[in-house]
C-alpha cells in the first residue's frame, strides 16, 4: 500500500474539514478526528493508496440529534446508516464523500436497561402456573 506520512498527506482533509465546518457554522461541534483509510485508488504499480480521511463522532445526550444534523447536511442516504452494538453501547454509522475525502459520522449512545424485561421471580416451591410460580 502506498501512503503519505508527511502533513502534506493532511492538506485535502484538512481543506474538506474547513469546508464543511464552514459551509454548516450552526450544526453541533463533533468530535474530530483524522485516519488513514484505504481508497478506491491505485498507484502507478497497482497497489492500494491510503488517503487521510475525517471522523465526526457524536457522545454526547444529544449525539444522535447531532448526528442526524450532520447525515443531513452531508447528504447521506438513511438506509446508508449503519446499526450496530455490543454489551449497553451502540452507534450508528455512516460513510460518505466530502470535497474528495472519505468522511465517517459516528453517533455513540448507551442502550437503556430495560425493567419490564426482567425476569420474574420463581419460587422453586411452587409448582409451574399457582401464585407466586412461573406461568
Amino acid at each position: 500500500m502506498t501512503t503519505n506520512h508527511t502533513a502534506s498527506g493532511l492538506i485535502n482533509a484538512a481543506g474538506a474539514l474547513m469546508a464543511a465546518l464552514s459551509a454548516h457554522p450552526d450544526l453541533p461541534t463533533p468530535r474530530i478526528t483524522s485516519e488513514e483509510v484505504v481508497s478506491a485508488e491505485r498507484d502507478a504499480s497497482g497497489d492500494l493508496v491510503l488517503v487521510w480521511g475525517l471522523c465526526f463522532g457524536f457522545h454526547r445526550d444529544n449525539a444522535l440529534s447531532d448526528f442526524e444534523q450532520w447525515r443531513q447536511a452531508f447528504v447521506v442516504d438513511p438506509t446508508a446508516v449503519d446499526h450496530d452494538s455490543t454489551g449497553h453501547h451502540a452507534w450508528l454509522s455512516a460513510a460518505t464523500t466530502y470535497a474528495g475525502v472519505p468522511l465517517t459520522l459516528t453517533g455513540y449512545y448507551t442502550l437503556a436497561l430495560r425493567d419490564h424485561v426482567r425476569a420474574p421471580h420463581v419460587d422453586p416451591g411452587m409448582p409451574v402456573g399457582e401464585s407466586g410460580g412461573a406461568k
